[in-house]
């Protein structure tokens, strides 16, 4: 099966801090992650597209046992892109201690950030990112 985004293309994007999905051509919705069919109908005649990288907290977690190689405490949350998907990230520039059900609704931009690989992956590699949005 051909991809018309390779996970190599999509950490590209995020070094250059755009964040890559894929546009269905059948029916127009956004995929994110990218991935060979489309989330929605699952038709494959898809193209390259750039989310505008905001969005909204749905979620989140509070990590204080973290895998192997990690450090607790850390943030994560889950935001709804304008585009429609939601994405999984680590909620940056926050104290993990002050993080509260405040943050539900909360705007966010999107940007990465390079983590070492560890155990249970074999290569260093893009993350996404949250900052909250002033205002």
């Amino acid at each position: 099966m051909e991809y018309a985004l390779t996970f190599e293309q999509y950490q590209e994007g995020l070094e250059k801090g755009k964040l890559l999905g894929l546009h269905c051509n059948t029916c127009e919705t956004f995929t994110f992650p990218p991935m060979g069919t489309c989330r929605n109908c699952n038709g494959t005649d898809l193209k390259v597209a750039e989310a505008g990288g905001e969005g909204i907290i749905s979620t989140f977690t509070v990590v204080r046992v973290a895998p192997e190689g990690k450090r607790p405490p850390y943030v994560v949350a889950m935001a709804e892109l304008k585009e429609g998907p939601s994405v999984i990230g680590n909620l940056i520039d926050i104290n993990p201690d002050e993080a509260d059900m405040k943050l539900i609704g909360k705007s966010v931009k999107l940007g990465s950030q390079m983590v070492e690989g560890d155990v249970y992956s074999s290569d260093d590699c893009r993350v996404i990112t949250f900052s909250l949005k002033e205002g």
